[in-house]
C-alpha cells in the first residue's frame, strides 16, 4: 500500500508524510558504515519514502555523498531532497550570514548530492538575529533567480524562530523539533503556517530514541554520539538532544506511554502516527541506522489514527510531566 503524501507547502510537489532524516547516517551517533548507511536509504525508498533530509555537516558531507550515491545507483524518478547550509560558519555568528559564504556552502552541497538544483535549501538552525536579516533571505532568492535551488526554507531551535520566518514570503518550509515530548509548536505556530501555505517538517520525532520505548537508565552511548555528549547542549542546543527532557524524567514518561501502545505496533511508530494526526504537519522525519528501522518507521503510516481518549493522555501526561522542563525553552 502507497505511503500517504501531503503537498509541500507552495513548492508544486506533494511528498510522503513519512520520510527520511539522514543525520544517523552522517555522524554523532556513534559508527555506521557506508554499506548499512546505503543500505538503510535503499530500504527507506524501497518502502514508498518520496523526501529525503540531510545536511552540509552531516559527517563533513558524507550523508549528502552517500544520498548522491544511492540515487544514481538507483536511477528513476527522484526523491524530494532537502539539505541544509549555515552550520559550517566558524564562528557561528548573525554576521556571518551573507551571500557569498551561503553560496559557497550551497555550491558544496549540489557538488555532494550531485544536482545542479537543491530541491530546498534550510538554514540550518541560525542564530536567532538572523531571522530579522532580510538581506539574508534576499540572498536565497537570488539564488533561487538563478536556479541554484528550487526553494528555500529554515531549520529552527524555537517557535519566536519559526513564526519570525514565514513573514518571508519567498519562506517554502519550516523544519522544527515536534513530538510527543514537544508539543508547543502545535499552538500558535501550526495555525500560522497552515494560514500562509508553509510546509512543516517534523524532527527529533522519536526524542532521540526515547520515544522508541527501548532505553532504560542502564543505556549507554558511544563517545561520537550526541546523546553522550551534548546532554547539557556542550557541542550544540540541547534540545537537539532527547528533546531537551531530562533523561530521568523522560524514561518515566515512557513508560506512561506504554500501556497506550495498541497490540501489533511498536512505540516508536505510535510517536510517529501521533505526529501525523496534525494535519499542519507536512512530513515527519524520523532518522535510521538500519534498514528494518527504516521499514518499520515507514508503516507507521498504515497505522489506525489514535484514539481520542490516546490522544487526550499523551496532552496530559506532557503537560503534566514535560511541560515543565521544556515548553518555556523552545
Amino acid at each position: 500500500m502507497p505511503l500517504s503524501t501531503r503537498p509541500f507547502g507552495h513548492a508544486g510537489r506533494d511528498v510522503t508524510a513519512i520520510g527520511f532524516g539522514a543525520w544517523a547516517i552522517g555522524g554523532s551517533w556513534g559508527d555506521v558504515s557506508e554499506a548499512d548507511a546505503k543500505a538503510t536509504i535503499h530500504a527507506a525508498l524501497d518502502s514508498g519514502v518520496t523526501f529525503l533530509d540531510t545536511a552540509d555537516v552531516y559527517g563533513d558531507g558524507r550523508s549528502e555523498r552517500l544520498i548522491r550515491d544511492v540515487l544514481a545507483e538507483r536511477g528513476g524518478p527522484r526523491p524530494f531532497v532537502a539539505t541544509k547550509a549555515g552550520r559550517r560558519l566558524s564562528p557561528h555568528v548573525a554576521e556571518a550570514y551573507t551571500g557569498a559564504a551561503l553560496e559557497a556552502f550551497i555550491d558544496r552541497s549540489r557538488a555532494n548530492l550531485g544536482m545542479d538544483c537543491l530541491d530546498l535549501v534550510q538554514l540550518h538552525c541560525p542564530p536567532t538575529e538572523v531571522f530579522y536579516r532580510a538581506e539574508v533571505f534576499d540572498a536565497l532568492e537570488d539564488m533561487k533567480a538563478r536556479g541554484k535551488i528550487a526553494a528555500y526554507g529554515v531549520s529552527v531551535e524555537k517557535v519566536e524562530e519559526a513564526l519570525k520566518a514565514i513573514e518571508f514570503p519567498g519562506l517554502t518550509s519550516v523544519q522544527i523539533i515536534y513530538n510527543i515530548f514537544r508539543q508547543r509548536p502545535e499552538r500558535l505556530f501550526f495555525p500560522e503556517a497552515q494560514r500562509r501555505g508553509v510546509a512543516v517538517i517534523a524532527r527529533v520525532p522519536l526524542a532521540s530514541g526515547l520515544l522508541t520505548g527501548k532505553m532504560t537508565a542502564a543505556s549507554t552511548f558511544a563517545a561520537d554520539d550526541h546523546r553522550n555528549y551534548n546532554r547539557h547542549g556542550e557541542s550544540f542546543d540541547m534540545g537537539e538532544t532527547f528533546s531537551g527532557v531530562p533523561f530521568d524524567v523522560a524514561l518515566e514518561a515512557v513508560e506512561a506511554i506504554r500501556p497506550l501502545v495498541p497490540q501489533g505496533a511498536t512505540m516508536a511508530q505510535v510517536a510517529l502516527r501521533w505526529i501525523l494526526m496534525k494535519q499542519a504537519v507536512t512530513v515527519v522525519i524520523p532518522g535510521a541506522r538500519r534498514p528494518d528501522q527504516a521499514l518499520a518507521n515507514a508503516g507507521s503510516d498504515a497505522l489506525a489514527p489514535l484514539s481520542d481518549e490516546t490522544m487526550v493522555a499523551l496532552r496530559d501526561l506532557y503537560e503534566e510531566k514535560i511541560a515543565p522542563h521544556v515548553h518555556h525553552r523552545w
